[in-house]
């Protein structure tokens, strides 16, 4: 719970994660507190905040975890247990075809897929072991720390970010938009704030010009009835069609850049299965690129970026 809090900045996402309501994770945590003998988290303009207390328990917490999670990890021995892969992925728009597609190349294998928003909670989730492999997004300019016995390969070194914005729009006929035509329209935060993407958005926006108003928070489906109504522009994912009332359009001059990741734990996959595995989201990914014809035009342009298949 104590890592939880620390690693959302929120006891409201904390407890969602953990499937708990809010009360009862805030009643928990002062409960630990209590015990230990002093606040661990103070609230501050973006969540919550450890104190140098906190700072103290969160490190301890996180080694008594990892060695917990080791100590699992030794009894169901390399695999993740018989025949099962538990695999996770960031929000992209191959989604849909990762368990089939992993399916084809693991033939047998029982797969569990966990998506989540945020690529540092699924490092997160891998590091502990409560995953064996995940599909990370990273934007350029950031990373997300990764530990033995946790390593990567790359799956697409490198795509462009685009835009979302309504149909009604005067920019939705254009081509491209550039960045510093949006100065002025409220923005939905992008999800997983926590990997850097909003850190990114205010510095693209600032180099354009201007400071983005940040108006909305709301996870990837939620937000599309506000972009469809008007009510904000927000960054997207280029592989996903756009949804009804909505236009998808990139950015001039790729402000906004981002990568894929494959990691995995060599304690739980061999080379062999992390081989398959990688060809399996590759093609999953493959399968999607023309579901927004620009991306696929954007694609086609530039094959250097394509998984090695």
């Amino acid at each position: 719970m104590i890592c939880a809090i620390a690693e959302t900045g929120s006891l409201t996402r904390a407890a969602a994660q953990a499937g708990l309501s809010q009360p009862a994770m805030t009643n928990l945590l002062r409960r630990v507190e209590t015990l230990i003998g002093g606040e661990l988290f103070v609230r501050s303009r973006s969540g919550v905040e450890p104190t140098p207390l906190g700072d103290q328990v969160i490190a301890r917490a996180r080694i008594v975890l990892s060695e917990v999670d080791a100590l699992f990890g030794d009894l169901r021995g390399p695999g993740g247990g018989s025949g099962s892969l538990r695999l996770g992925s960031v929000h992209v728009g191959c989604v849909g075809s990762i368990v089939n597609r992993v399916g084809d190349v693991l033939p047998g294998c029982e797969i569990s897929l966990r998506i989540e928003p945020s690529a540092v909670l699924l490092a997160e989730a891998l590091t502990h072991g409560r995953l064996d492999a995940a599909l990370l997004g990273v934007i350029e300019g950031f990373g997300v720390p990764l530990a033995a016995p946790v390593v990567s390969r790359t799956l697409v070194p490198r795509y462009p970010i685009f835009v979302a914005l309504s149909a009604a729009h005067p920019l939705a006929g254009s081509e491209e938009i550039r960045l510093a035509d949006l100065e002025g329209e409220a923005w939905i935060s992008p999800p997983g704030a926590d990997d850097g993407s909003l850190a990114a958005l205010r510095a693209s926006c600032r180099a354009a010009g201007f400071e983005p108003d940040i108006r909305f928070e709301a996870p990837s489906g939620a937000a599309r009835p506000l972009v469809a109504d008007g009510h904000g522009v927000r960054l997207v994912d280029p592989c996903w069609p756009a949804p009804a009332g909505t236009a998808v359009r990139p950015l001039a001059g790729e402000p906004q850049v981002a990568r894929l990741l494959l990691a995995w734990r060599r304690d739980r996959l061999s080379d062999a299965t992390a081989g398959a595995l990688y060809r399996g989201l590759a093609q999953a990914f493959v399968d999607h690129v023309d579901d927004n014809p620009v991306f696929g035009r954007w694609w086609e342009a530039h094959p250097e970026v394509h998984p090695l298949l």
